[in-house]
Formats: structure tokens, C-alpha cells, sequence
């Protein structure tokens, strides 16, 4: 049985366990093949077998994002997709290997963007992430992207707010901290009593940058 076989369209499995097994299979072996083979088919025409890879593909990621990172170039060409499945999953992948390839998301920066803030609410969180990191990479980066990651705070139902607050943290310096303090203040009266005690901890983070 070949690698791409074991995915779950050819299980004939519409749950998401055969893509969960086989990422960590691949992960635990460091199967660069296989790996190859599941990226290979992120262009299949059929959309289930290029859902189901991209799929492994963060999974993977989650685990251990060295083995994806070369196919960055891969990633980034899903965000003009007219596959919302794949622009989501796109961001998830580029989100876990996003520190090792700054410079790569900042020269396709427009459209890690577009995906982000025009998005479903997968596509803002992990898109969100991916651009944080971008950031942290270089101070032109984060001159461009910090204004953004405040806006979708501003802008985020309340619940998001603790969430995304936590995502950009690591693009976070002595400079714009203030910022992000702010707009945190300006929202924390529309926060329940169990967001506010995460919200309460990102500034505990702040205050020790």
C-alpha cells in the first residue's frame, strides 16, 4: 500500500482519524517519501484526496514542522485557492513553519493577508499566527504587520480576544507592547469572567516583556 492510499478518501473514511494516523506515522519514521507523496497530491483533482493531504500535511506540522517547511512554496500558492478548505489549511501549515521561512511569507505577504483577514474564523486564527511570526523575524516585517494583528483584536468577537491577543505575543517588543495593552483594555469589560482570566495572563506576559 502506498502512502497516499492510506489517507482517508481511499479508507473510504469521511472522519478525519486515517489523516491523524498517517501524519503521525510519518512524523514518528521521518518518512521524507511518503511526505512527498502526500505533497505531491496537494493538486489532485479530486478536492477530497487534496483535502485529505493537506490535512496530513498540518497534522505533520503540529508534530514536527521541519519536515514540512520545504514545501512552503506549496502553501502559500493554496491562498489564491477557490477552495476555502485549502486557503484555511494553507494558513495552518504556513503558521507552524513560519519562523522558519519569514522572508518567504513576507515576499507573498498580500495574500497571507487577504487570506487572513478575509477569512473564516479558522483562516483568522491561524493566519493570525503565521503573520505574528513573520514579524518576529524582522523589524520591517513587524512595521507592516503589527498594525494589522492590533486591528483583527479590535475588531474580533470578544471570545477571540484572549485568543488572538496570545497568537501575537511573540512579535510583541518594548516598542508596541502599549499598543496591544490598549486595545486589550479597551475590550475587557465585553470579556466573561473565564476569558478574562486568560486575558489576565497575556498581560502578565506583557508586563515581563
Amino acid at each position: 500500500m502506498s502512502t497516499l492510499e492510506k489517507i482517508a478518501f481511499y479508507q473510504n473514511r469521511r472522519d478525519e482519524v486515517p489523516n491523524q494516523l498517517l501524519a503521525k506515522e510519518l512524523a514518528e519514521s521521518r518518512d521524507m517519501d511518503g511526505i512527498r507523496e502526500i505533497a505531491a497530491n496537494l493538486g489532485n483533482k479530486n478536492k477530497n484526496i487534496r483535502s485529505d493531504c493537506l490535512k496530513v500535511l498540518y497534522e505533520i506540522g503540529y508534530l514536527d514542522p521541519a519536515l514540512i517547511a520545504d514545501y512552503w512554496g506549496d502553501f502559500l500558492g493554496l491562498l489564491k485557492s477557490k477552495d476555502n478548505r485549502m486557503v484555511w489549511g494553507a494558513l495552518i501549515t504556513l503558521a507552524t513553519i513560519a519562523d522558519r521561512h519569514p522572508h518567504e511569507i513576507w515576499a507573498q505577504i498580500v495574500d497571507v493577508i487577504h487570506a487572513t483577514v478575509t477569512g473564516t474564523l479558522v483562516s483568522k486564527v491561524w493566519g493570525i499566527r503565521a503573520l505574528a511570526r513573520a514579524a518576529a523575524a524582522d523589524p520591517k516585517y513587524q512595521k507592516k504587520i503589527f498594525p494589522i494583528l492590533l486591528g483583527q483584536i479590535q475588531g474580533c468577537p470578544p471570545r477571540d480576544v484572549p485568543l488572538h491577543s496570545e497568537s501575537i505575543l511573540v512579535a510583541v517588543d518594548q516598542k508596541n507592547k502599549g499598543k496591544l495593552i490598549s486595545i486589550m483594555e479597551a475590550r475587557r469589560a465585553e470579556l466573561t469572567s473565564a476569558q478574562l482570566t486568560r486575558y489576565k495572563k497575556v498581560l502578565k506576559t506583557l508586563d515581563a516583556i
